[in-house]
This record gives C-alpha cells, structure tokens and sequence, in this order.
C-alpha cells in the first residue's frame, strides 16, 4: 500500500528551502526542487511515497501552483519522481545510484567522498590476528546445526563480564547476541512495543531509532537536549516519563548520538525510578561507553538501578571495535531473553558462529584495542574542534567528554542546503534534521570525528568555503543530491 505525504507534512520537512538571503537567489522552482532531492538523498522522504497534488502542495508552501508545477517537472526529469496522470506523483531514485552501506542512496561515482556521514572507525590492526584464532576455535562448532538463538555461550560470558566489571552483576542467562547493535533494537521493539504504541524518545536522537519506530507505527513523543555540556533537563525528561506515560523510552545515556553528552549518576537513578511508576520500559543504548575520552569517570549503568526489570540495555562492536563485525546484544532478565530467542527465530534465527567467535578473541584484548581508540579519537576530536575554531568560528560547539561524535550550532537554518552544497565540494554531511521529526534541527550539524585528522581538517576548509558562497554567490546549477548516513 502506497503511503502518502500531504502539503502540510513535506512543507514541515522542507523548511528553509528559499535560497538563503544576502545571495542571488536561483529560481524557486529550481530551490523547491533541489530540496525535495535531498530529503530523498538523506531518508527523510522515503522513495514510493505519493507526494501532495500541486495546488495543495502551493497552498502549504504560499507559492504559485506554476513553481511547484515547474519543480515537479524538473524532479522527474531527474529521475526522483514518477507521474502518472490522474493518479499522482510518487518519489524515486535515477538508476545512477547504489545502496549504501547506511541504507541509503548514493550515486555510484562517489569513492572519492570525505564522507561525514558515517560516525564509525576502520577496524583496529587487533581484528586479522582475532579472525585468524577464530577459524581454529571454529571446528568444535561444526558438528551441529550452528543456530544458537541467545549466542554463543562464550561470547555471552564475555558479555555478561564486561557488564560486572561495571558493577552490574550479571549471567550468561541475561544476555542475548544479535547481529548488531540496530538489531538488537528492532528485536526489542518486537516484543515491548505493539504497533501503534506510545514512544519517548530525545531530541536530537539515532536516526535509525526513528527508522525502527517508525517502521512499528509507533507515537513518538520527544525531550528536548540543551545545546550547552548539560544535556538533559531533568525536569522535563522526569515530567514527559510522568505526563505521557509512554509504553517505551529510548535514551543514549553514554555519550550520546549526536550530542556527546554524558548523563549524570543521579539523573539515571530518578529516570528509572519514573519509569517505573509511570509503567515505561527503558530501552538504553550503550553503544558509545567504551569511549569516555579525557580520562571522563563513567558513571553506573543504567540497568544498575533498575529493580523491576524495567530496563533493557542493548549495545555491541560497532563502535569500539569495527561496524563490519556485525555483533551486538541485549541485556536484560533471563525470563526476557528467552522471549527476544522465540522472537528472533522467526526473523534470523541466529547470528553467525564465526563472527562470534571473532569477537570473543576481541573482547580478549579489550584493554588494548579500546586504550588506542580512546587516543586516537582523543586527538582527531582535537584536531577537528581547531579545525571549526579557526575556519567556522561562528559555529558553537562543545567538546565531548567521549563518543565520537560533535553537535554543532550553525549560524543560521542552513543545515540541509549546507549539505547539498556540501557534496558538490566532495564533503558528505548529516544534516541536523536526520536527528529529529518534520524538519526541525535546521541549525544544526553532527560532525564525527572517526577520520584521519588531515581528512577532518580538510573537509572544514571545504565546508569554510562552501559556507561562505551559501550567502555570497550564486550556484550556477543544481546538482542531483546524494545520500547521507
């Protein structure tokens, strides 16, 4: 069944879409058209949706028929948009693209990208030697069937010790292995949240948590994050638990994505004990605690206050270690493990023994592997804040204590154009608005810092550049907008 987006709903996602003022202004048909592209490029507009009739989509903007008549023809000359008379338009791709690796479209010529989409490291020199020990520990797996719905015992322990080294003791029996971190996810989703149910989630937050709830029907409440190093207003996140007592909410408490901020020992004790009166299940993301950088304390886990089995912690490799080994997992009560098990067997059925047997031989030398990713992210954070401090002065941003993620004011709602400039200049970015709902967020920007300084320290030069032409000069033409992740 084909769905449907009205003028009011693609006006909110639009948002500034005029040519910025203090420059010659392209035709607004041509601007109009440019940012329909890329809401399709960054997955905001998914392709197959059926876009509002002309007139009502005029009426939204408070433009002529004749401008959104004119931006329709040029978006399928391009190949993003399907018409058929009588029955309406639907959004497309040109065959010129790919399936990225986020998920989302690229076009096929782009292997030259400085590419600050994807807020993830290459693998650590530690991963051939651990893949190497894995194929010998492989043969006493290969008398059975290889379906372990739960995972490996070993990797379970190992799991499960990380988890008591951080003071929260923890079995085997509580943890079960996924095939990633987003996996996990969805396979919560599955059992706690019934189509159609009440979600709170923050705002910024993890696109592909939005996907995933979306892809559940669910009603998606938000608190808002400060821009400044505190992060959660305790006030209105302890209130919005109070007030709509969603069925779930999902926090990032570890550095979160985009934001980098860290919450305190004391807010996570006074959010799980309001989830548990307001009978909300929290659902916690731990995918950045491995990367407290600065020598930053970690506060407990969320989890360690939980005595009514009402959160579910869920984290993995990707981030600490490599996004190609695709192993996550699930923390939560033996009785809720076996539930996920009975879920998931109807989706994989489980997740690959060698790739487990991988990370348990990478869980080995955690100390090692994990000591020089914190350097190395350490000092192309670094390296990228002077970068900003120096090209983009105008821009506010706050140093993470961890993570590897910076969450940047712009200096104006340029966000989006910022990036379909951006990627004519060879520079992917995430736009703010991929982090939140209808088009908010213009303002601001997810910078990573996962790359080489000197790729980092030359992707600022060119979006210096590109900042200053958005006000100063007019793009002669309109390039096709590609992906970002």
């Amino acid at each position: 069944m084909t769905s449907q987006v009205r003028g009011a709903q693609l006006a909110r996602l639009l948002g500034q879409w005029h040519a910025l003022p203090g420059r010659r202004r392209s035709p607004d048909y041509a601007a109009l058209a440019a940012a329909v592209r890329g809401l399709l490029a960054d997955g905001r507009l998914a392709l197959g949706v059926r876009l509002p009739a002309e007139r009502e989509l005029a009426e939204a903007l408070r433009v002529s028929r004749t401008t959104v008549t004119a931006a329709y023809r040029q978006l399928r000359e391009t190949g993003h948009l399907a018409s058929r008379r009588g029955a309406g338009s639907w959004t497309m791709l040109p065959g010129t693209h790919r399936v990225a690796s986020t998920g989302l479209w690229t076009p096929l010529d782009d292997r030259d990208m400085i590419d600050l989409g994807v807020a993830a490291l290459a693998a650590p020199p530690q991963l051939v030697p651990a893949a190497r020990a894995a194929t010998e520990d492989l043969p006493r797996y290969l008398g059975g069937a290889g379906y372990h719905p739960t995972g490996i015992i070993e990797l379970r322990d190992a799991v499960a010790r990380s988890y008591t080294d951080r003071g929260l003791p923890t079995s085997a029996e509580q943890i079960m292995v996924t095939s990633g971190t987003q996996h996990a996810l969805d396979l919560v989703l599955r059992l706690a949240l019934a189509p159609g149910g009440s979600v709170l989630v923050e705002s910024p937050t993890y696109p592909n948590a939005l996907a995933a709830l979306a892809a559940r029907r669910a009603r998606v409440s938000t608190h808002g994050l400060s821009t400044d190093g505190v992060g959660w207003d305790p006030d209105l996140l302890l209130g919005s638990l109070r007030q709509i007592r969603p069925k779930l909410a999902y926090l990032i408490p570890d550095f979160q994505n985009p934001t980098g901020h860290l919450m305190p020992a004391e807010l996570r004790e006074k959010a799980v004990a309001a989830a548990h009166a307001a009978g909300t299940d929290l659902v916690v993301d731990e995918s950045f605690v491995d990367l407290p950088l600065d020598a930053t304390p970690m506060p407990p886990p969320v989890a360690a206050y939980d005595r009514h089995s009402r959160v579910i912690s869920i984290g993995g490799m990707s981030k600490p270690y490599w996004g190609g080994l695709r192993i996550g997992w699930v923390r939560a009560s033996a009785p809720q493990v076996q539930r996920l098990a009975a879920a998931r067997v109807g989706v994989d059925m489980a997740s690959p023994v060698l790739d487990q047997l991988v990370a348990v031989h990478l869980l080995a030398d955690a100390p090692a592997i994990v000591e020089a990713r914190r350097a190395q992210l350490a000092a192309q954070r670094d390296a990228l804040l002077a970068a900003l401090a120096a090209r983009l002065p105008d821009w506010r941003v706050t140093s993470p204590s961890g993570g590897v993620t910076l969450w940047a004011e712009l200096d104006g709602p340029i966000s989006s154009a910022l990036a379909r400039s951006a990627e004519d200049v060879g520079v992917r970015l995430a736009p703010g608005p991929r982090f939140g709902l209808d088009g908010t967020l213009e303002r601001f920007l997810r910078l990573p810092f996962t790359l080489p300084a000197a790729d980092l320290e030359e992707a600022v030069g060119r979006l210096a550049a590109v900042r200053y032409d958005l006000d100063r000069s007019a793009r002669r033409q309109w390039r096709e907008a590609t992906v970002i992740a």
